[in-house]
């Protein structure tokens, strides 16, 4: 169903792609949007050791949200800053690629959960956070990328 990758000695591992998601704090999502046309979005994340699925939070409507009722298939790309090799001038740029189904977190407690585990890689302020949940917490929207392929690679942009 997924294709395999065509350079294979540049695959990463599932661990690194792990990795790599739980320390990029951005990636883009991509859904299936209007007309047909691909819709791709910068995004924050947070990647759940847990049940291994990726968070997303937004507002409750949107070009975004209507993409998902219409199709739940979606696919999530996440790359590092990259490396130079001394002497080199190239690139080397880790990245990877999670194609899933997206579902809505329909608990409010465990919503809001992700949401202050999801600000908690940008500030550990908690006062900060828990003011943000108690004015915007009713209207975001929490909603998960269930995992059915990964791949990853390293890339050198010689």
């Amino acid at each position: 169903m997924f294709r395999e990758m065509t350079r294979k000695k540049q695959a990463l591992s599932r661990e690194e792609c792990i990795s790599l998601l739980k320390s990029e704090l951005r990636g883009v999502l991509s859904v299936l949007g209007d007309d047909g046309y691909p819709y791709g979005m910068p995004i924050n994340h947070f990647y759940n050791d847990e049940d291994g699925c990726l968070y997303f939070h937004s507002g409750p409507k949107g070009h975004r949200v209507d993409a998902m009722a219409r199709c739940d298939k979606a696919s999530f790309c996440a790359f590092d800053r990259g490396f130079v090799r001394e002497g080199d001038w190239a690139l080397n740029i880790k990245s990877v690629i999670v194609f899933g189904r997206l579902e809505v977190v329909g608990d409010r407690e465990t919503a809001l959960e992700i949401s202050r585990r999801l600000s908690r890689r940008f500030t550990d302020d908690e006062d900060y956070i828990e003011d943000e949940i108690a004015r915007c917490g009713a209207g975001v929207l929490v909603f998960r990328l269930l995992p059915q392929h990964m791949t990853g690679k390293l890339v050198n942009e010689k």
